[in-house]
């Protein structure tokens, strides 16, 4: 589950070879090294009950990234994430509580809602040629809008047959949260890696222009990134509710930063492009991992998002310091001459 980038230029014939490029694997051992800090100082980090907790958190973050970090990867990007998520789970709420419908039904009603709600915004961008950041902030409003007026901001009771997925657990420490998670990624990967699909997103990232005069059709891949993110969003939100067991209306509120911040240190390209499937899940490991950290070393609360700002940023420029090397390491070898026997 490595990076694929959309063309190989800027990239050193090294890294190509690799399955797993060096940021990933910078990635695995930072966060090999967090988590054995935190257990030498912790005696209830290695529990059952705190591997399941932290391990169903983790799945949870990874899950709002990739929504982000779909729509990035065709070089936009998608602020209401967090909002579709809320308005999915009025639709999950209004389903099982106000029409008693299955949670067989609820469900896929539900991540049909993302998916519309994602298919909307990218035919606004598309259509109207609007800049995504514009009518995903806008799109934002109106679904939080939505949400509210309809709910009334009163949480929706859910069945406890709901709560199996959410709080259930394999072997009393892995969640089924988790496991699904895994499942999503793994096919994710494999749509990036192995189908024609998916290196056409990659390449309308890489290049748009280019990746038009080739014959994509970039629009339509835009539009589907924004289904898929909708999509991805609504299922984060059923997950939530069973976790929770019960269908808040503010479920999202707070997705926002983590789907940047979980996908940036993943390695996921804010220019397009790039993405690493198993830097997103490396990247949610390290995101929870320093918030539980914090709290171990009981740091101050109040300033929990300064730190996580400053984790960010160092992301951002630990990338951009890693994609000068590359480049110039490509020019060199480029440049070099054949050896003559």
């Amino acid at each position: 589950m490595s990076e694929k980038p959309a063309t190989p230029e800027g990239q050193s014939a090294l890294e190509r070879r690799q399955l797993i490029p060096g940021r990933t694997i910078g990635l695995i051992i930072a966060a090999t090294l967090l988590f054995g800090a935190i257990a030498s100082v912790s005696n209830t980090f290695l529990t059952r009950y705190t591997m399941f907790v932290i391990s169903r958190q983790v799945a949870f973050f990874v899950l709002i990234a990739l929504a982000q970090a779909v729509c990035l990867v065709v070089g936009g990007m998608n602020l209401s994430v967090g909002a579709i998520g809320s308005i999915t789970t009025v639709a999950l709420g209004l389903c099982l509580a106000n029409w008693n419908l299955p949670p067989s039904v609820a469900v896929p009603v539900t991540l049909a809602v993302g998916l519309a709600a994602g298919l909307l915004n990218g035919l606004l961008i598309v259509g109207l040629r609007i800049n995504p950041f514009i009518v995903t902030l806008s799109m934002m409003f109106v679904y939080q809008g939505l949400r509210s007026g309809i709910s009334g901001g009163k949480p929706y009771a859910v069945p406890d047959s709901f709560t199996v997925i959410g709080q259930g657990r394999l072997f009393d420490v892995i969640p089924y949260m988790f496991l699904i998670v895994l499942g999503v990624l793994i096919v994710v990967s494999y749509m990036y890696r192995n189908t024609v699909f998916g290196r056409r997103m990659l390449a309308t990232g890489g290049n748009e222009d280019a990746a038009r005069l080739s014959g994509i059709r970039t629009g339509r891949m835009v539009v589907s990134a924004n289904a898929l993110s909708g999509l991805v969003a609504a299922l984060a939100a059923t997950l939530y509710a069973s976790e929770l067991g019960s269908a808040a209306p503010e479920t999202g509120d707070g997705w926002l930063i983590v789907s940047f911040a979980v996908a940036i240190i993943g390695g996921t390209g804010l220019t397009g492009g790039v993405i690493s499937i198993l830097g997103i899940l490396m990247g949610g490991i390290i995101y929870t991992l320093i918030g539980h950290g914090l709290i171990e070393i009981k740091a101050n609360p109040y300033f929990m998002k300064v730190y996580f700002g400053l984790l960010i940023l160092l992301a951002i420029a630990i990338d951009q310091i890693r994609e000068r090397y590359v480049r110039r390491t490509a020019h060199a070898e480029t440049d070099t001459p054949d050896a003559v026997p």
